[in-house]
């Protein structure tokens, strides 16, 4: 059994019974993610702050009441408690009721309850009264900070607690169609008599399956079987660019870096100190054929 929701007792009258309360049901639906059906990628969901957009951790977010339009005051768990003490630590007997009086449309969430620390006594003469007078206990509970009607039942060797829905909770069926009568014959009740008599049986729940899951369930085996599966593909990873820029920069660091070390130039350099001898040669080749010019002229 997992860990108590609630411990409290029971008390009507002067009579207190230390219980211990369990939740009763769990959830048996298939799980179902909802996918980008582009690349069946999982779709998420996040808290976030709606004035500025950014993401919100649990942490970080309180309980608050608009009292007036854009206007909060803030909750916290101790205000819960501090509300009705005696709300959140008993569950208090209000009316002992006939068991048949209960419709069936009240009843919400069943919880465990088990007798606590020296409740046994108690707890074994609450549960025999019950079944001895046909009656169930009708009560007031908060359980997770929510105050609820609730009905005290025995079943079995167990007290069972059953969250009831408020009156206000209930839809008026007053307007719906129903007929009182319409036309059924003798015959005919005495027929569907015969067909009740023929299939009743006593209750035993385990007796009756959920073939809806156990069906959509065998129709999801069929299609992984069948390799009717999609997968989520990886992320590719971005293709490299090519490092032009790098690979310059490194040769002009390297060649930098060889000149400091050597003191000479890099193979440019030459290129530079040839442009002088080139225009010196250049200026004595001319020199050179102005003076036979004029050794002509004047010979």
């Amino acid at each position: 059994m997992a860990r108590a929701l609630w411990k409290g007792a029971v008390s009507f009258g002067l009579v207190n019974i230390p219980v211990n309360l369990y939740s009763a049901t769990r959830s048996e639906d298939i799980s179902f993610d909802m996918l980008d059906k582009r690349n069946f990628a999982p779709i998420g969901y996040k808290k976030y702050n709606k004035k500025t957009g950014k993401e919100v951790s649990s942490d970080e977010i309180v309980k608050g009441y608009e009292y007036e339009k854009g206007e909060y005051v803030l909750i916290t768990d101790e205000d819960f408690k501090a509300a009705n003490p005696k709300a959140t630590q008993t569950v208090e007997i209000l009316a002992f009721i006939k068991a048949e009086a209960l419709e069936p449309y009240y009843l919400d969430t069943p919880y465990y309850l088990e007798p606590g620390k020296r409740g046994e006594k108690g707890y074994v003469l609450l549960r025999d009264i019950l079944k001895e007078t046909g009656r169930i206990a009708i009560g007031h509970v908060v359980i997770r900070t929510r105050e609820h009607l609730a009905a005290l039942l025995p079943v079995g060797n167990l007290l069972v607690l059953n969250t009831l829905r408020w009156q206000n909770e209930i839809r008026d069926a007053s307007d719906l169609e129903i007929p009182k009568s319409a036309g059924v014959t003798a015959r005919e009740r005495d027929m569907a008599k015969q067909l009740v008599e023929g299939m009743k049986q006593e209750w035993k729940a385990e007796k009756f399956k959920d073939t809806y899951r156990d069906d959509l369930m065998a129709r999801i085996k069929e299609r992984v079987k069948a390799g009717q599966i999609h997968s989520v593909p990886e992320e590719e990873a971005p293709a490299e660019q090519p490092h032009t820029a790098e690979v310059i920069d490194l040769a002009a660091m390297l060649r930098r870096s060889l000149q400091n070390k050597s003191g000479k130039a890099d193979d440019k350099e030459p290129e530079k100190e040839a442009k002088p001898q080139r225009r010196a040669a250049a200026s004595k080749s001319a020199s050179s054929k102005r003076a036979t010019r004029h050794r002509r002229r004047t010979a």
